[in-house]
Parts: structure tokens; C-alpha cells; sequence
């Protein structure tokens, strides 16, 4: 009977424990052309497909495939065909969605989904992999640099603002004072796609009102894989 009690115990246990899926590498960089491997771990195999979907942030995920270890081939979503996709197994709990030639359009976020039925859960995601395909044939960003409001050199401290424009979602913003970076004082948004495809993004920083009156020089600078751009103000620059 004690036996039976600590079977059950077990199977409960095992029934109660959401799966968590592990998705690899969380950033990933090639340049168009090359083939992409993103990896999803499921954990454990429950008998249910695995999908994959692609989201570019401002718009709604793109159901790419589903895909289970005993079929001959994946089933894909709109837009999405084998010429160019695919996916395979290296075991019941390891999954891969293949990108065969990387294109420029391909830089988004990756998510690999499936059901699970334990704790109450329907379905369950990865962390997701953002997936960022450089070229030589990119822009720079274009960096602009916007001083404090009149109102807020009112106060003890006043906010700078950057916008940036790029052909990609996930360029990296980061500010410098007197030349050092800042990091604890910066909040980035989200890119957001723009009607011409383009991605605007906006960062603020936060300073002391009396460092911004006494000249310091503030840049943000935007990176897109190999190209970069910045942009520097001071309050002499200004006219306020």
C-alpha cells in the first residue's frame, strides 16, 4: 500500500510540473545567404506537435510550421514553404526549425510552441531566439538626438530623448556621458515598423538637471550589426 501511495505521489508530481520549453540561442547574428539552425527543447514528448511562429515586434505572429518526430514532413503556414524552411528532430524532445538561405527579412523573433496539458496549461512557448541577418547592403541608422523640455530644466532632472531609424528591428541603443556609458538611468522602447518598413525606436535618458546645465555632452549611439551611427548634444548646441 505504501508503495502504491508513493506511485501515485510521483505521477501526480510529474502531472502537476508545467513543461518548459528551452529555445537556443537566444540572440543569433548571420549574414543573408546562410543557413539558420534554432533549436527548441520540449522538455518532455507528450504526443504533441511542436509548432514554430515568427514575430516581428509591432506586428501579429506569423504561424510558420508544426512539426512532430514521427512525420515524414513539417505542415506550414501562409507564406511559408519548404523551398525555404524546414524542420527536424534530433530526438523526441529536440527540435529545430531550419532557415535555408537567410534573407534580410528574416530578422525577427523565433518562438517554438506546443500543448501541454499538465497544471492547467493549454499551450506552452520557449523564451524565444531573435535572429538578426546582417549585410554589407544595410543603412546606418539615422540618429537624432532631442534636448530636455523647457519644463523639465525646471526640476532636479530632465530627460533626453533619441530616435533611431534602421532596416532592422533589433539594433542596440546605448548612451554616453563625458564619453562613458550609462546604463542606469536609460529606458529603450520597442521598434516599431514603420509604413516604409523601416523601424523607429526611441531611448531616453535621464540626467541631473545641473549636469546638463553645466555642458555635459550626452550621445546615443545606434548599432546594426556592423554599421553604426550616433549622435552627440550638449546644452550649448541648443537653443534653450
Amino acid at each position: 500500500m505504501l508503495g502504491t501511495f508513493y506511485l501515485l505521489i510521483a505521477a501526480l508530481t510529474y502531472v502537476d510540473a508545467a513543461k518548459v520549453l528551452t529555445q537556443t540561442p537566444v540572440v543569433l547574428t548571420v549574414p543573408v545567404g546562410q543557413q539558420v539552425v534554432l533549436d527548441c527543447n520540449i522538455q518532455r514528448d507528450d504526443g504533441y506537435v511542436v509548432s514554430f511562429y515568427k514575430h516581428i515586434p509591432g506586428d501579429a505572429p506569423q504561424f510558420i510550421l508544426y512539426y512532430y518526430h514521427t512525420h515524414s514532413s513539417p505542415t506550414f503556414g501562409a507564406g511559408f514553404t519548404s523551398s525555404r524552411f524546414g524542420a527536424q528532430t534530433s530526438s523526441p524532445v529536440n527540435y529545430k526549425l531550419i532557415i535555408k538561405q537567410a534573407e534580410a527579412g528574416d530578422s525577427a523573433e523565433y518562438y517554438c510552441s506546443t500543448w501541454d496539458i499538465s497544471a492547467s496549461v493549454a499551450v506552452v512557448f520557449g523564451g524565444g531566439t531573435k535572429l538578426f541577418v546582417t549585410s554589407s547592403d544595410l543603412p546606418a541608422p539615422v540618429v537624432t538626438v532631442f534636448p530636455p523640455a523647457r519644463a523639465d530644466l525646471q526640476s532636479k532632472e530632465a530627460t533626453l530623448v533619441c530616435v533611431a531609424t534602421q532596416s532592422s528591428p533589433f539594433a542596440d541603443v546605448t548612451w554616453l556621458a563625458r564619453g562613458l556609458p550609462v546604463s542606469g538611468a536609460v529606458s529603450t522602447g520597442t521598434a516599431l515598423r514603420q509604413a516604409d518598413h523601416t523601424y523607429k525606436i526611441s531611448s531616453y535618458l535621464t540626467v541631473e538637471t545641473s549636469d546638463w546645465n553645466t555642458d555635459t555632452a550626452y550621445t546615443c549611439k545606434v548599432s546594426l550589426g556592423s554599421k553604426s551611427a550616433e549622435n552627440t548634444i550638449n546644452k550649448s548646441k541648443c537653443a534653450i
